[in-house]
């Protein structure tokens, strides 16, 4: 009987330490794809982003928008406020021309 045991283990050791090296090996290639992904650039530019100035708002219907809506210039994006000066800010900017009725018009 003893034997038997015996050889059922000796049987299965192979199995059980195939399986941890196989666990072992994929934990470690999973911790390099992390590391490797973190080291890409897009990745870390995306962490290093700072908060975008206070003139980011949401508008309902349409999203986030960034500068002054109200601008002939503004991109109506929450990524650039305008063509002219997409870095900002809106206050003051020599650019600004006020978006009238005659803009639509002129379109229609």
């Amino acid at each position: 009987m003893l034997k038997t045991l015996l050889v059922i283990a000796v049987g299965f050791l192979p199995s059980l330490i195939s399986l941890w090296v196989i666990r072992k090996t994929h934990l470690r290639s999973r911790l390099r794809l992390r590391q490797a992904a973190m080291n890409f650039p897009a990745v870390q530019g995306r962490q290093n982003l700072t908060q975008i100035e206070s003139d980011r708002y949401y508008l309902e219907g349409v999203g986030y928008l960034i500068g002054d809506i109200s601008c002939k210039f503004n991109a109506r994006s929450g990524y650039m406020r305008c063509a002219v000066n997409p870095e900002g800010p809106c206050n003051g900017c020599r650019h600004y021309e006020p978006k009238g009725l005659a803009d639509s018009e002129k379109r229609a």
